[in-house]
């Protein structure tokens, strides 16, 4: 009853000029971290952006540690990656440097982000609901920056070591656009991230009934699939570099099946209750 006579109190307009304030602050926060950022250039492009373009990024080391330890020749061990890094138009380089600072400012500021939206979404909740619900913003964020990671350290330098090296002729040489190659690295980190949210996402969708355990269980061979044609697309095109790619996702969809289980005994054990005090 509470919850209804909150929600009502609050019109249409109002719930909109609250969303406002939030995606205000939200933005607010982006734009400060982004300006951190954007003061710490050398750090952000150097180090960071064109690290996987270095052969000593240490994805390639361990790579080639373990090809050769397993006595094989590999790409990871070579001295450099044959392309160049280039910029075509005249506000290129600073248009990048904007760009690149507003992305890494949402990225480490997204936390607070969650932090605003939960605190729209949660007034609509159910107190039992609120507490069961505390440990959302923390959740969420470890699995998006264990996503990041993943696609910083894994994906993004598997995908420019395969790409930056692909050639279909020795006539056309590698020469690659500033703005294509920080668009490879800023989405491998960013779609992981978002990827590795999967858990939460059946969460919230087998709360409101959307999914089951039976039908992640009944699909989980097209997911398969799926992931393994997608580590095929963004990784090089061996076996082991595929297998890396795709177990860590597969975990997260086994781990949502568990997830999905869980919520549906809990609220099964509520519908009991309810009965039995009826």
């Amino acid at each position: 009853m509470a919850k209804d006579k909150e929600v009502n109190e609050m019109s249409f307009l109002d719930h909109l000029e609250e969303l406002r304030w939030h995606l205000i602050r939200s933005t607010l926060v982006v734009v400060i971290l982004g300006s951190v950022a954007f003061l710490m250039r050398g750090f952000i492009f150097d180090t960071v952006i064109f690290g996987p373009k270095q052969m000593s990024f240490p994805t390639y080391r361990l790579f080639c540690d373990i090809a050769t330890y397993l006595g094989f020749d590999s790409a990871f061990c070579a001295d450099k990656l044959p392309f160049t890094i280039q910029n075509r138009t005249m506000a290129g380089q600073f248009s990048a440097h904007i760009w690149t600072s507003i992305w890494a400012g949402f990225i480490v500021g997204f936390p607070y982000v969650l932090y605003e939206l939960w605190k729209f979404i949660s007034p609509g909740l159910y107190e039992k609901e609120r507490k069961n619900s505390r440990g959302f913003i923390l959740i969420a964020s470890l699995l998006f920056f264990m996503g990041a990671l993943f696609g910083y350290y894994v994906v993004a330098p598997l995908s420019i070591n395969f790409l930056g090296t692909y050639q279909v002729s020795k006539e056309v040489l590698n020469e690659i656009d500033i703005s294509s190659f920080i668009a490879t690295v800023r989405a491998s980190v960013i779609a992981c991230g978002i990827l590795f949210e999967l858990p939460i996402l059946i969460f919230f969708l087998t709360k409101v009934g959307l999914v089951t355990p039976e039908i992640l269980k009944k699909y989980r061979k097209i997911a398969l699939v799926i992931v393994l044609i997608l580590s095929a697309v963004i990784t090089p095109p061996d076996v082991a570099s595929q297998i890396i790619v795709a177990v860590p996702v597969l975990v997260l969809y086994q781990i949502s099946i568990y997830i999905s289980k869980v919520v549906l005994k809990r609220e099964a054990k509520k519908t009991g209750k309810n009965v039995r005090s009826g």
